[in-house]
């Protein structure tokens, strides 16, 4: 069970006339319908924001990075060494 967080929003008249015709077209109460589209908007920039946009010509640099050939650096060449002479239970 969650508990209930208050949030308080002082509007200037126009906007509190804007937002209760348009609770009132949807059936539903101005609280709820600026929680339901808060919330939708939200999602929409939390959504936007984990995505990466390549250009065409980023994309294709790095789609042909990605599916070349691997060849391990030095480092990573010592450590799969190391790791080959752990024993394991």
């Amino acid at each position: 069970m969650s508990t209930a967080a208050r949030f308080d929003l002082k509007l200037d008249a126009d906007d509190k006339d804007l937002l209760s015709r348009a609770a009132s077209l949807m059936g539903t109460t101005m609280a709820g319908f600026v929680r339901s589209a808060a919330k939708e908007k939200a999602q929409i920039l939390l959504e936007q924001e984990s995505r990466v946009t390549l250009s065409k010509r980023d994309f294709l640099a790095f789609n042909a990075a990605i599916s070349g050939a691997f060849a391990p650096n030095p480092v990573l060449q010592g450590a799969i060494k190391a790791a080959s002479k752990v024993k394991r239970a």
